[in-house]
Formats: C-alpha cells, sequence, structure tokens
C-alpha cells in the first residue's frame, strides 16, 4: 500500500533546531499552502485549543526506531518500545500535540505551545473537543514526569 501525504500548511518560529526542551516561550505561525482555500479555517477561531499532527521532516530516515530503547538514551529510564515514548526518530516520523490558538489571520494561525521547529510541514488540524479528551484519571511511569519536567 502506497500512502501519500502532502502538508496543508508550514511553520513559522523562532526554534531552527530540534532539540528536546524549553517549548514554552516559542510563538508560532501556521500558514496554509496555496491550494488550500481560506474558508478551510471558518470557525477555527470559536475554538481556544487545536491538535496538530506534523512531520518531523529533519529526522534521519536512517536512524528510525522500531523496537525499544531508553527514552532520550538515558540509561536511568527504562528501556521501552517506540509506541511507548513520543521520540522524533519514529516509524512514520509523525508528531501530535495540542496548542493554544491565539488567533487566525488569513491563511494564518498564531499558536502556543507547538514544538516543532521553523519549517515544520503541518499535515492536519483539528480542534479540540472536550468530549474526545479523557474522562479518566491519565496514569504513566514516573520517568516521563522527569523526561518533561523541562520541556515546557
Amino acid at each position: 500500500m502506497d500512502i501519500q501525504i502532502k502538508p496543508i500548511g508550514f511553520t513559522k518560529n523562532s526554534r531552527k533546531t530540534p532539540i528536546d526542551d524549553q517549548w514554552n516561550g516559542i510563538e508560532s505561525e501556521i500558514t496554509l499552502v496555496d491550494d488550500i482555500p481560506e474558508s478551510a479555517l471558518d470557525g477555527i477561531e470559536s475554538f481556544s485549543h487545536l491538535e496538530l499532527i506534523y512531520l518531523f521532516h529533519l529526522q534521519d530516515e536512517a536512524k528510525i526506531v522500531l523496537g525499544a530503547e531508553h527514552p532520550r538514551e538515558n540509561p536511568l529510564w527504562p528501556k521501552v518500545g517506540i509506541f511507548s515514548q513520543r521520540k522524533k526518530a519514529r516509524p512514520n516520523r509523525l508528531g501530535a500535540t495540542i496548542v493554544k490558538l491565539v488567533r487566525k489571520e488569513g491563511k494564518t494561525l498564531f499558536i502556543h505551545g507547538f514544538d516543532g521547529i521553523d519549517g515544520t510541514p503541518i499535515l492536519d488540524i483539528k480542534p479540540v473537543f472536550q468530549e474526545f479528551l479523557p474522562k479518566e484519571k491519565i496514569v504513566q511511569p514516573p520517568w516521563v514526569g522527569e523526561l518533561m519536567k523541562d520541556y515546557w
């Protein structure tokens, strides 16, 4: 099966290299590509948050992880499978995150809380519906909190 996905937009921000921490102060813009009309964003400003699906476009495909390894190569954390962490070196190099929508101007969205670098291809934008968020308590292993302590 051959799957082809084209970016629907691209990111512009001050982060030029894919480092793992200190994303909190990064403001980003997403501008739709030319062949997607501005009307694709009609009504989006009535949502506070958006979910973005994007491509880790600078990830070296030769370094993709298919099995298990220590998150951030830290031997103090358990070796876990690639689908038990949010590493960039994923089989399809896809990222997903929830961002705050600051405003919309024409075909550009101004957002806060995006952990993608300048030039990141955006593959999809979805509004966050409260009803899609978990109703139960989120459970995660202790190493995740350690990993994320300086992320935002």
